[in-house]
């Protein structure tokens, strides 16, 4: 199973954030992270190919979920 994130390329500036977040992905992998397997580009957009992790997305997690500072710091930590 992987996870596809649409990404669509129709602003110039857009395209330089996109380009920098496919080659950081690129130069790092931990298992801690979601890491990055391919990437394509489909009818304008960008199709980036990650691994799955079940729990849905980073923001959906934080709009329903209080977390505590220390709690932060934790996670930021691994």
């Amino acid at each position: 199973q992987v996870a596809l994130k649409k990404m669509p390329l129709n602003k110039r500036s857009r395209k330089e954030l996109v380009v920098n977040e496919i080659r950081i992905m690129k130069e790092n992998s931990h298992p801690n992270i979601v890491n990055y397997i391919d990437s394509y580009l489909v009818d304008g957009d960008l199709w980036l190919v990650m691994e799955y992790v079940d729990g849905g997305t980073l923001t959906s997690v934080l709009v329903r979920v209080f977390i505590e500072e220390r709690m932060i710091a934790a996670i930021s930590r691994e």
